[in-house]
């Protein structure tokens, strides 16, 4: 029988032959010592979020490496060359940051699956209601977690989800819904790995219901699961895999629910210290989703304290010293030249400084990343940033694309969507207008200014099937700068770790970028 637990990352450099299906963590319990009361689930369900805290998850590698190996930044001479494989989109199965990503979301996965392999245990000594739908609650957290790590996993080491037809035959991920098994590691294929996501987010809806008691409760900015998280998520599955009709539906649920608000750009929030000019400005509402990581329109964020925190996202974009910033990476300029006049999201995403590099580049930095003004002031902690794993935003991009793309498109909606957004974005004259031919650019545009350096550019510019070209600018490294990459190009498909494929009793297929 197979343990299908993965371990943690740090322990990969010791077990080169061991796959990440394959062992417990060190911090796991026993096989032997079985979840049996309500605090003992409770616990388990710590660790899966603790989990998402990893530095290889939202708060590094997998936000980080899609947009950095995508069109959206560039390397600059005298670079540390952190990410710099991935850049130069020389990747190879041996990659210590993608082999981490890989490990990381199987981890929370086996997290997950032994909770819920002992939640019978824990039924039956269970004598009161509300341990009973504490237990639900668990369980719903539990399998909204798997299904995010699952989801993570198809976008970056699966193809694009083209028709059903065309998904029955691509590869998918390797399926695992129960602890213990026998069952050989094999990839199931994409249409089934899909599937399984879908099946664990019904479940999840099923547990995570409104009750009469969240009357009370405030959802935006949690950092737990909910049933709007299950919402965000299935309407994200459904794009990808082009099932329009419940894109629509699920990104309504959460538009039309009344519990979130997209943040004014414009509204001005409060009067604080801004830590880049170190002078007192007027900060609105979307500024101080970036700076303070609170705002109305953030379904679910990764919850950090000063003593408990993940990866340092912002530190290739600044590499703040205290005496002065010398970036990695800088934005790509053509992402500038997106931004109209009256768009609040460049002011406040951007600021331009005159880097510490010997060459001296004065280049606009990426601000929404500098950190969290309070892990700053509490802990000194540097570019430290909650990730804002779902946002409502996304969720009018969502929609608007589903209106464009649906076999009979209905561009007023798709525009009224755009307008919304723009809306809370603009200083003035938010007003969109789509039509057949101009539909797909502007809401491809959209995503790049409001989801910059998210996650998002690579599966999005794989499933739309577009390649790209980047184009030299100042002070750019010459080893990827003028690189071109066409449509459908292997590497948009992450390769399977080599690790995985070598590991005693695996039978994993690799994929093209197995090179």
């Amino acid at each position: 029988m197979k343990k299908l637990k993965s371990y943690l990352l740090i322990a990969f450099s010791a077990c080169v032959l061991t796959s990440c299906l394959d062992k417990y963590p060190q911090d796991e319990i026993p096989a032997d010592t079985a979840i049996t009361s309500i605090e003992e689930a409770n616990q388990a369900v710590i660790g899966i979020y603790n989990a998402w805290l990893s530095g290889a998850l939202y708060s590094g590698y997998l936000t980080l490496l899609p947009d950095l190996q995508a069109d959206l930044a560039y390397a600059v001479n005298g670079y540390t060359n952190t990410y710099g494989d991935v850049w130069r989109w020389d990747i190879l199965a041996t990659n210590s940051q993608i082999t981490s990503v890989y490990g990381a979301l199987y981890d929370v996965i086996g997290r997950c699956n032994f909770l819920l392999a002992n939640v019978d245990k824990v039924r039956e000594n269970i004598y009161n209601d509300s341990d009973f739908d504490r237990l639900e609650q668990y369980c719903g957290e539990a399998y909204f977690a798997r299904a995010l790590a699952y989801s993570e996993l198809i976008k970056l080491f699966c193809k694009a989800y083209d028709s059903d037809e065309m998904a029955a035959e691509a590869l998918g991920v390797v399926l695992r819904k129960e602890y213990y098994s026998d069952e050989p590691l094999v990839r199931a294929s994409l249409k089934e790995s899909y599937a399984f996501v879908i099946a664990d987010l019904e479940r999840a809806e099923d547990c995570l219901q409104l009750t009469e008691t969240d009357e009370s409760y405030t959802f935006y900015g949690s950092p737990y699961f909910s049933i709007y998280t299950v919402y965000a998520l299935r309407a994200r599955v459904a794009l990808y895999m082009k099932d329009y009709e419940n894109a629509i539906k699920y990104s309504s649920l959460l538009i039309d629910s009344g519990e979130f608000l997209l943040s004014s750009a414009s509204e001005v929030y409060t009067t604080l210290t801004d830590y880049l000019s170190m002078s007192n400005k007027q900060i609105s509402y979307y500024e101080y989703m970036w700076r303070y990581n609170l705002s109305t329109e953030t379904i679910w964020e990764v919850g950090f304290t000063t003593t408990s925190y993940g990866g340092a996202l912002g530190s290739v974009f600044f590499n703040w010293d205290y005496a002065s910033y010398k970036p990695d990476y800088v934005p790509a300029q053509w992402v500038f030249g997106l931004y109209a006049s009256n768009d609040l999201r460049y002011a406040a995403n951007f600021t331009t400084v005159t880097t510490g590099h010997s060459h001296g580049l004065t280049w606009p930095l990426l601000a929404k990343y500098w950190g969290n003004q309070d892990l700053f002031n509490g802990a000194q902690l540097l570019h430290v940033y909650e990730p804002q794993v779902f946002r409502l935003s996304e969720q009018y991009l969502i929609r608007a694309e589903a209106y464009a793309q649906q076999q009979n498109p209905d561009y007023a909606k798709a525009s009224a969507d755009i307008a919304a957004l723009r809306k809370a974005r603009y200083s003035s004259g938010a007003s969109a207008t789509l039509v057949k031919d101009n539909a797909m650019q502007i809401i491809e545009e959209e995503r790049v200014k409001e989801l910059y350096m998210e996650g998002f550019r690579l599966q999005d510019l794989k499933r739309w099937h577009k390649g790209f070209e980047r184009t030299p600018q100042d002070q750019s490294l010459s080893n990827g700068s003028s690189l071109k990459i066409e449509a459908d190009h292997p590497l948009f498909v992450w390769p399977i770790p080599q690790h995985e494929l070598e590991s005693p009793g695996a039978n994993i297929q690799p994929n093209e970028s197995n090179r």
